[in-house]
């Protein structure tokens, strides 16, 4: 405990992860209505892998099963897993991921609680460095029926070329290598909507809908999302201003790619991110600056797993750097920092 009051509400891991769940449905309905139905089938095929690597692990390690099972731990990495991945990825990429998450990530640890490395992060990296022309092929929005998804992700349908699309990250940095292009001038190709990607925005709300949810509900801290949000606004906000030609506008950050999936559900992450109000603060702005440099300057569209597994290496040194002063501490002159009072 930092702060009074001490008396708190029984909070149990299943209705935690219940809400989180829970707040993902808007942005899982408005995907599903705008984007395509595939990705229902992911969060299915992601769900039941997750269980089922889950029990066979607890099984082997010989702990209670139907325990862990219930307190829906393992369904909330599994839809975050999906919902990082492209709705129309094979099969077998979305098992790999979720595997990847449980397996070598969650329980090689120890299990719940014990992960330094937020796990479907470091699915979303493996996959990407390891299939990169596959973690490559999103879908264009509303362009695919859901028997040619289903057909996608089961791997009958091959003419991918012609039903998917880039990214708005992937379009405006494959745009600004060409001579004389400006941010202006790509941002009027067929891949960007309002803000950022097509229809994309709206998925985007979804998440701040869901985002909201989980703050009034008291689940996650404000702190996290807003220097995650105010940094990348800052940042990106600051060079658009001095070379507009050069680099995107903050509002195009902060509507594409997984910026606000990020802020409300992957960098809150209470295992993996830090844990003290200033640690929070300083964590979720690294973070922010990291997604910057690799969109502006790196080899990858996004970056945000990077950057979140990036700070998750700093966060035992975050959290010991800017842990609350204890109360009565006296500073070096003697004096108490609560009361003034002087020592004898």
């Amino acid at each position: 405990m930092i702060h009074s009051p001490y008396v708190r509400k029984q909070v149990s891991v299943q209705r935690t992860m219940g809400l989180v769940l829970l707040a993902l449905l808007p942005a899982v309905a408005l995907y599903a209505w705008k984007i395509g139905t595939g990705i229902l089938v992911s969060l299915a095929l992601a769900t039941l892998t997750a269980l089922a690597a889950e029990a066979l692990v607890l099984a082997l390690r010989k702990r209670p099963v139907g325990i862990a099972l219930g307190d829906l731990s393992a369904v909330v990495t599994a839809w975050l897993v999906a919902l990082s991945l492209p709705a129309i990825a094979p099969w077998w990429l979305t098992v790999a991921a979720v595997l990847v998450a449980i397996v070598a990530v969650k329980h090689i640890y120890g299990g719940l609680g014990q992960n330094p490395f937020n796990p479907a992060m470091v699915a979303y990296c493996t996959m990407i460095v390891a299939f990169p022309a596959l973690m490559s092929q999103w879908p264009a929005a509303g362009a695919l029926a859901f028997d040619t998804q289903l057909g996608l992700i089961l791997g009958s349908a091959r003419e991918l070329d012609a039903i998917t699309g880039a990214t708005a990250l992937d379009a405006l940095r494959t745009g600004l290598r060409a001579d004389g292009a400006s941010v202006q001038s790509v941002l009027q190709g067929p891949a960007f909507g309002m803000a950022g990607g097509r229809e994309w925005e709206w998925v985007g709300l979804g998440y701040l809908a869901g985002g909201a949810l989980l703050l009034a509900t008291r689940i996650i801290t404000w702190h996290m999302p807003a220097a995650f949000l105010g940094t990348l606004v800052v940042v990106s906000g600051l060079f658009w201003l001095i070379a507009p030609g050069q680099f995107a506008s903050p509002l195009f950050h902060l509507a594409s790619g997984g910026t606000l999936l990020a802020a409300f559900f992957i960098i809150t992450d209470p295992v993996s991110g830090a844990t003290t109000p200033r640690g929070k603060l300083v964590f979720a702005a690294g973070i922010a600056l990291i997604v910057w440099l690799i969109r502006s300057f790196g080899a990858y569209p996004d970056g945000i797993a990077f950057a979140v597994l990036l700070m998750n290496m700093c966060v035992p040194l975050l959290d010991m750097k800017t842990q609350p002063r204890v109360f009565g501490h006296r500073n070096e002159a003697g004096e108490s920092v609560r009361t003034g009072e002087r020592r004898p």
